[in-house]
């Protein structure tokens, strides 16, 4: 079998910045190649044409067409004769595109079967966040829904509210993003910790980080001691046009909280595992997801978690067995459940033991990649 994914990124340096999307995509790639399947990843946006191999997935560069007024379109042409040669050449068996900002809306291969993966679209996003959504983005996406051949989800809260949010009434396959622990093995936990809460994303406000301060103010009244780290990049509020999402943040902490803030900005993908380690408890205040990787990620590593309870989050987290669930809102709940896991480390050791074994278990990349591969059969079949 021969697998194609369309992508706006991947996680590597020859492609630029990359986000979840992206890695998931890398994760399904590798869980794939050891069940024997071919792989190759078609990054448009990309500066020039050309190839790489990166341990056995063929990465394709595509440039895009530069046409005043017309790039989208011209773009998206040449894309569907890259995958209609590819097909014809054998060279694979089926392609695979996310749904955000639709970018197989107008791709149409003439024999090659397409599958549209959920992360999560534009419009989806602007949905959970109560912000207008361009009209140009809900476009393209809806008509890349219509016309796919199958569609998949990362979640059923994903699916139903894409369905919603487009009137459409689409089924779904329903196959979480896939992580591979045996790479986030928990290793030595005898790590000082200390009072350390963890939160590594981007600072953006969809993901809670205007609540997170003034549920850490809560905590240090409670526990001077403990400390907050923040690891991501700091993104412009579209909201309020604010360019530093952190700059918002910093007058929202008490000056006692602030004094135990630390920011580290971004931090190299391969050195994410070491700060996990170096935290007693992650949290994921976010009011817009569709499967985050990095909730998976701190799950396999067996830490305790206080995330949001949107949608999603229960397809994720077990309240009370692996992790908690809160509305961020609740700022004084919230507080109070990162101090539970602070206090009591029995507590900590038995949520963080049943996370690893969810993820063991649930999202494993051998166990979704065996899921995914029924899936294209079904399709190529």
């Amino acid at each position: 079998m021969k697998i194609a994914f369309l992508t706006p990124e991947y996680p590597h340096a020859k492609t630029g910045n990359s986000g979840g999307l992206g890695t998931s995509i890398k994760n399904l790639a590798i869980g794939l190649l050891d069940q024997g399947v071919e792989v190759r990843v078609l990054v448009y946006g990309q500066k020039e044409d050309t190839f790489f191999d990166d341990n056995g997935v063929l990465i394709q560069q595509i440039k895009n067409v530069k046409v005043k007024g017309l790039s989208w379109f011209f773009t998206r042409k040449k894309i569907e004769k890259i995958i209609d040669k590819l097909y014809s050449d054998k060279e694979i068996d089926l392609v695979e595109a996310p749904d955000w900002t639709g970018i197989s809306s107008f791709i149409k291969p003439k024999s090659c079967p397409l599958i549209i993966r959920l992360n999560g679209s534009d419009a989806y996003f602007c949905h959970l966040d109560n912000r207008p959504v361009k009209w140009v983005n809900k476009f393209h996406e809806k008509r890349a829904l219509q016309k796919a051949d199958k569609l998949l989800s990362v979640s059923q809260f994903t699916a139903d509210k894409t369905n919603f949010v487009f009137g459409l009434n689409k089924k779904f396959g329903i196959i979480p993003n896939p992580i591979d622990s045996q790479l986030f093995q928990p290793g030595n936990q005898n790590n000082e910790t200390g009072q350390n809460i963890l939160y590594f994303g981007s600072l953006i406000r969809k993901k809670g980080l205007l609540e997170l301060p003034l549920i850490f103010n809560k905590v240090v009244e409670n526990n001077p001691e403990a400390k907050l780290i923040l690891i991501g990049r700091d993104v412009p509020d579209i909201i309020s046009g604010n360019s530093s999402t952190w700059q918002m943040m910093q007058d929202l902490f008490s000056e006692k909280a602030f004094k135990n803030v630390e920011y580290l900005g971004g931090v190299p993908y391969d050195q994410i595992r070491q700060k996990i380690l170096e935290s007693k408890v992650c949290v994921f205040p976010s009011f817009a997801e569709a499967f985050p990787v990095s909730w998976l990620e701190a799950m396999a590593l067996e830490k305790p978690i206080v995330a949001s309870n949107v949608g999603w989050a229960s397809e994720m987290i077990d309240d009370g067995e692996n992790g908690f669930l809160v509305d961020p809102k609740d700022h004084a709940l919230y507080a109070q459940r990162i101090i539970q896991f602070l206090d009591d480390e029995t507590l900590c050791l038995k949520a963080g033991k049943s996370a690893r074994e969810k993820v063991e278990k649930c999202f494993d990349i051998q166990v979704l990649a065996k899921k995914n591969i029924e899936f294209y059969k079904s399709l190529i079949a």
